[in-house]
Protein backbone atom coordinates (compact mmCIF):
# COMPACT_ATOMS: atom_id res chain seq x y z
CA UNK A 1 0.00 0.00 0.00
CA UNK A 2 1.85 3.25 -1.49
CA UNK A 3 1.04 6.13 0.43
CA UNK A 4 1.54 9.28 -2.04
CA UNK A 5 -0.61 12.05 -1.72
CA UNK A 6 -1.68 13.10 2.13
CA UNK A 7 -4.34 15.26 4.00
CA UNK A 8 -4.68 16.99 6.54
CA UNK A 9 -8.03 17.54 8.57
CA UNK A 10 -7.32 20.73 10.96
CA UNK A 11 -4.72 23.51 10.14
CA UNK A 12 -3.97 24.45 13.85
CA UNK A 13 -0.43 23.41 15.52
CA UNK A 14 -0.52 20.05 14.94
CA UNK A 15 -2.22 19.97 11.52
CA UNK A 16 0.11 22.48 9.78
CA UNK A 17 2.92 20.76 11.40
CA UNK A 18 2.08 17.61 9.48
CA UNK A 19 1.29 19.21 6.51
CA UNK A 20 4.71 21.19 7.26
CA UNK A 21 6.71 17.79 7.14
CA UNK A 22 4.91 16.03 4.66
CA UNK A 23 5.33 19.04 2.08
CA UNK A 24 9.28 18.88 2.91
CA UNK A 25 9.19 14.73 2.00
CA UNK A 26 7.86 15.59 -1.49
CA UNK A 27 4.21 14.68 -0.78
CA UNK A 28 1.41 16.66 -2.07
CA UNK A 29 -0.72 17.72 0.68
CA UNK A 30 -4.08 19.25 1.10
CA UNK A 31 -4.93 21.53 4.36
CA UNK A 32 -8.11 21.54 5.47
CA UNK A 33 -9.83 23.71 7.81
CA UNK A 34 -13.73 25.26 8.57
CA UNK A 35 -12.14 28.14 9.52
CA UNK A 36 -10.85 29.90 6.77
CA UNK A 37 -8.55 32.20 9.17
CA UNK A 38 -7.72 29.22 10.93
CA UNK A 39 -6.69 28.08 7.69
CA UNK A 40 -4.70 31.35 6.95
CA UNK A 41 -2.90 31.48 10.04
CA UNK A 42 -1.59 27.93 9.39
CA UNK A 43 -0.42 28.41 6.13
CA UNK A 44 1.55 31.74 7.40
CA UNK A 45 2.67 29.52 9.96
CA UNK A 46 4.37 26.84 7.87
CA UNK A 47 5.96 29.75 5.86
CA UNK A 48 7.69 31.45 8.53
CA UNK A 49 8.82 28.06 10.26
CA UNK A 50 10.32 26.90 7.03
CA UNK A 51 11.81 30.49 6.70
CA UNK A 52 13.49 29.38 10.30
CA UNK A 53 14.78 26.56 8.44
CA UNK A 54 16.69 28.23 5.52
CA UNK A 55 17.67 31.14 8.36
CA UNK A 56 19.39 28.04 10.64
CA UNK A 57 20.93 26.56 7.27
CA UNK A 58 18.40 23.40 7.20
CA UNK A 59 16.81 24.37 4.45
CA UNK A 60 17.52 25.82 1.17
CA UNK A 61 15.37 28.44 -0.42
CA UNK A 62 14.40 26.29 -3.79
CA UNK A 63 13.17 23.43 -1.37
CA UNK A 64 11.69 25.72 1.06
CA UNK A 65 9.54 27.30 -2.25
CA UNK A 66 8.89 23.91 -3.51
CA UNK A 67 7.17 22.34 -0.03
CA UNK A 68 5.40 25.36 0.58
CA UNK A 69 3.95 24.74 -3.25
CA UNK A 70 3.08 21.84 -2.49
CA UNK A 71 0.27 22.48 -0.11
CA UNK A 72 -3.04 23.18 -1.19
CA UNK A 73 -5.40 25.25 1.46
CA UNK A 74 -9.21 23.96 1.13
CA UNK A 75 -12.40 24.59 2.68
CA UNK A 76 -14.44 21.52 1.96
CA UNK A 77 -13.85 17.78 2.97
CA UNK A 78 -14.54 16.90 -0.40
CA UNK A 79 -10.79 17.83 -1.46
CA UNK A 80 -9.52 14.70 0.83
CA UNK A 81 -11.22 12.36 -1.42
CA UNK A 82 -8.11 12.38 -3.96
CA UNK A 83 -5.35 11.71 -0.85
CA UNK A 84 -4.45 8.31 0.12
CA UNK A 85 -4.03 9.13 3.88
CA UNK A 86 -6.24 11.33 5.78
CA UNK A 87 -5.11 12.68 8.86
CA UNK A 88 -7.21 14.21 11.17
CA UNK A 89 -6.08 16.95 13.54
CA UNK A 90 -8.57 18.86 15.16
CA UNK A 91 -8.76 19.48 19.57
CA UNK A 92 -9.07 16.33 21.89
CA UNK A 93 -12.90 15.77 21.77
CA UNK A 94 -13.98 12.11 21.42
CA UNK A 95 -17.27 13.33 20.04
CA UNK A 96 -15.73 15.98 16.81
CA UNK A 97 -13.29 13.21 15.86
CA UNK A 98 -16.34 10.72 15.44
CA UNK A 99 -17.98 12.90 13.88
CA UNK A 100 -15.25 13.71 11.48
CA UNK A 101 -14.49 10.37 10.92
CA UNK A 102 -17.73 9.27 10.13
CA UNK A 103 -17.73 12.09 7.68
CA UNK A 104 -14.63 11.39 5.85
CA UNK A 105 -15.50 7.47 5.83
CA UNK A 106 -18.79 8.68 3.65
CA UNK A 107 -16.00 11.15 1.30
CA UNK A 108 -13.05 8.57 0.95
CA UNK A 109 -12.67 6.38 -1.83
CA UNK A 110 -12.63 2.55 0.22
CA UNK A 111 -9.16 2.03 0.03
CA UNK A 112 -7.83 5.23 1.53
CA UNK A 113 -6.29 4.80 5.03
CA UNK A 114 -7.65 7.61 7.85
CA UNK A 115 -5.52 8.32 10.67
CA UNK A 116 -6.03 10.18 13.87
CA UNK A 117 -3.23 12.37 15.72
CA UNK A 118 -5.38 11.78 18.75
CA UNK A 119 -3.15 11.86 21.84
CA UNK A 120 -5.48 9.50 24.03
CA UNK A 121 -8.46 8.72 22.64
CA UNK A 122 -9.39 5.23 21.68
CA UNK A 123 -8.67 4.32 17.95
CA UNK A 124 -11.06 1.26 18.30
CA UNK A 125 -13.76 3.69 19.32
CA UNK A 126 -12.85 6.48 16.52
CA UNK A 127 -12.51 3.03 14.02
CA UNK A 128 -16.58 2.30 14.79
CA UNK A 129 -17.35 5.87 13.31
CA UNK A 130 -16.58 3.92 10.20
CA UNK A 131 -17.22 1.36 7.73
CA UNK A 132 -13.71 0.82 7.31
CA UNK A 133 -12.46 -0.12 10.78
CA UNK A 134 -9.23 -2.18 9.51
CA UNK A 135 -7.64 0.71 8.11
CA UNK A 136 -8.31 3.53 11.01
CA UNK A 137 -5.04 4.01 12.35
CA UNK A 138 -3.40 6.30 15.00
CA UNK A 139 -0.58 8.31 13.78
CA UNK A 140 0.52 10.65 17.10
CA UNK A 141 3.16 13.26 15.91
CA UNK A 142 4.86 15.21 18.86
CA UNK A 143 4.61 19.03 19.36
CA UNK A 144 6.67 20.72 17.42
CA UNK A 145 6.05 18.51 14.42
CA UNK A 146 8.87 19.86 12.52
CA UNK A 147 11.33 19.16 15.39
CA UNK A 148 10.37 16.03 17.27
CA UNK A 149 10.95 12.55 15.89
CA UNK A 150 8.87 9.89 17.35
CA UNK A 151 5.27 9.26 15.87
CA UNK A 152 3.18 6.98 18.15
CA UNK A 153 1.33 4.41 15.44
CA UNK A 154 -1.31 3.05 17.72
CA UNK A 155 -3.38 -0.12 15.90
CA UNK A 156 -6.97 -0.16 17.07
CA UNK A 157 -8.49 -3.47 17.79
CA UNK A 158 -9.35 -4.06 14.20
CA UNK A 159 -6.72 -2.03 12.62
CA UNK A 160 -4.96 -4.78 10.27
CA UNK A 161 -1.33 -5.02 9.06
CA UNK A 162 -1.27 -3.22 5.57
CA UNK A 163 -2.63 -0.39 7.16
CA UNK A 164 -0.03 -0.89 9.62
CA UNK A 165 2.98 -1.15 7.69
CA UNK A 166 2.48 1.51 5.22
CA UNK A 167 1.89 4.05 7.94
CA UNK A 168 5.40 3.29 9.65
CA UNK A 169 7.24 3.66 6.48
CA UNK A 170 5.20 6.84 5.73
CA UNK A 171 6.84 8.06 9.17
CA UNK A 172 9.77 6.63 7.92
CA UNK A 173 10.23 8.50 4.97
CA UNK A 174 8.72 12.04 6.98
CA UNK A 175 12.12 11.62 8.84
CA UNK A 176 10.45 10.32 12.13
CA UNK A 177 10.97 7.18 14.27
CA UNK A 178 7.29 5.20 14.26
CA UNK A 179 6.89 3.00 17.58
CA UNK A 180 4.01 0.86 17.52
CA UNK A 181 1.67 0.96 20.29
CA UNK A 182 -1.50 -0.57 21.74
CA UNK A 183 -4.38 1.10 21.81
CA UNK A 184 -5.15 2.15 25.42
CA UNK A 185 -6.01 5.39 27.04
CA UNK A 186 -3.13 7.35 26.89
CA UNK A 187 -0.69 5.42 24.92
CA UNK A 188 2.54 5.28 26.45
CA UNK A 189 3.36 9.19 25.77
CA UNK A 190 0.39 10.68 28.14
CA UNK A 191 0.15 7.92 30.05
CA UNK A 192 3.52 8.89 31.20
CA UNK A 193 3.90 12.53 30.88
CA UNK A 194 0.42 13.71 31.78
CA UNK A 195 1.14 12.69 35.39
CA UNK A 196 4.00 14.26 35.88
CA UNK A 197 2.66 17.52 34.28
CA UNK A 198 -0.52 17.51 36.74
CA UNK A 199 1.95 16.33 39.63
CA UNK A 200 3.06 19.50 39.01
CA UNK A 201 0.50 21.58 38.87
CA UNK A 202 -0.26 20.40 41.61
CA UNK A 203 3.07 21.11 43.50
CA UNK A 204 2.09 24.60 42.29
CA UNK A 205 -0.92 25.17 43.67
CA UNK A 206 -0.10 23.81 46.69
CA UNK A 207 2.51 25.96 47.35
CA UNK A 208 5.21 24.12 47.52
CA UNK A 209 7.51 26.14 45.19
CA UNK A 210 7.10 29.23 42.46
CA UNK A 211 6.59 27.67 38.95
CA UNK A 212 10.02 28.56 37.78
CA UNK A 213 11.31 26.31 40.89
CA UNK A 214 9.68 23.35 39.31
CA UNK A 215 10.75 23.58 36.11
CA UNK A 216 14.50 24.27 37.31
CA UNK A 217 14.19 21.21 39.36
CA UNK A 218 13.34 19.28 36.50
CA UNK A 219 15.38 20.46 33.81
CA UNK A 220 18.78 20.60 36.08
CA UNK A 221 18.12 17.98 38.07
CA UNK A 222 16.33 14.70 36.33
CA UNK A 223 18.10 16.39 33.14
CA UNK A 224 14.90 17.62 31.25
CA UNK A 225 15.25 19.66 28.19
CA UNK A 226 12.19 21.68 29.06
CA UNK A 227 10.40 21.52 32.77
CA UNK A 228 6.86 20.21 32.92
CA UNK A 229 4.76 23.25 33.48
CA UNK A 230 6.67 24.67 30.60
CA UNK A 231 5.62 21.75 28.41
CA UNK A 232 2.24 22.36 29.77
CA UNK A 233 1.96 25.90 28.35
CA UNK A 234 3.64 24.40 25.12
CA UNK A 235 0.80 21.88 24.74
CA UNK A 236 -1.92 23.95 25.70
CA UNK A 237 -3.29 23.58 28.95
CA UNK A 238 -6.70 22.55 27.61
CA UNK A 239 -5.54 20.13 25.65
CA UNK A 240 -3.23 18.54 29.24
CA UNK A 241 -6.84 18.76 30.88
CA UNK A 242 -8.60 16.88 27.69
CA UNK A 243 -6.02 13.64 28.00
CA UNK A 244 -6.03 13.90 32.01
CA UNK A 245 -10.08 13.49 31.77
CA UNK A 246 -10.14 10.82 29.12
CA UNK A 247 -7.03 9.26 31.51
CA UNK A 248 -9.42 9.68 34.66
CA UNK A 249 -12.59 8.41 33.06
CA UNK A 250 -10.81 5.64 31.17
CA UNK A 251 -8.57 4.63 33.56
CA UNK A 252 -10.59 4.96 36.81
CA UNK A 253 -8.00 5.68 38.74
CA UNK A 254 -7.69 8.97 40.69
CA UNK A 255 -3.97 9.41 40.08
CA UNK A 256 -5.22 10.77 37.01
CA UNK A 257 -7.39 13.22 38.75
CA UNK A 258 -6.87 17.03 36.92
CA UNK A 259 -5.84 19.50 39.09
CA UNK A 260 -8.18 21.74 40.35
CA UNK A 261 -5.79 24.41 39.15
CA UNK A 262 -5.17 24.07 36.15
CA UNK A 263 -8.95 23.21 35.52
CA UNK A 264 -8.97 27.19 36.77
CA UNK A 265 -6.60 28.04 34.35
CA UNK A 266 -8.26 26.96 31.42
CA UNK A 267 -11.84 27.69 32.89
CA UNK A 268 -9.68 31.75 32.47
CA UNK A 269 -8.92 31.22 29.15
CA UNK A 270 -4.99 30.85 29.99
CA UNK A 271 -4.22 28.15 27.82
CA UNK A 272 -0.07 28.42 27.45
CA UNK A 273 1.70 30.26 24.45
CA UNK A 274 -1.24 30.09 22.20
CA UNK A 275 -3.31 32.25 24.44
CA UNK A 276 -0.06 34.71 25.56
CA UNK A 277 -0.66 33.55 29.26
CA UNK A 278 -0.30 30.23 30.80
CA UNK A 279 1.90 29.07 33.66
CA UNK A 280 4.20 31.77 32.14
CA UNK A 281 3.37 35.19 30.53
CA UNK A 282 3.99 35.31 27.03
CA UNK A 283 4.56 38.46 24.82
CA UNK A 284 2.29 37.71 22.54
CA UNK A 285 0.42 34.49 21.21
CA UNK A 286 2.26 32.63 18.15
Amino acid sequence: MLIERIAVVGAGTMGNGIAHVCALADLPVTLFDTDSAALDRGMRTIARNMDRQVARGRLNAADRDDAVGRIQPAGSLARAAEADLIVEAVPEIAELKGSIFADLDDIAPPDVILASNTSSISITEIAARTERPQQVIGMHFMNPVPVMRLVEVIRGLRTDDATTAAVMELARKLGKTPVEVRDFPGFVSNRVLMPMINEAVFALMEGVAEAHAIDTVMTLGMNHPMGPLALADLIGLDTCLNILEVLHRELGDDRYRPCPLLRQYVAAGWLGRKTGHGFYPYDESP
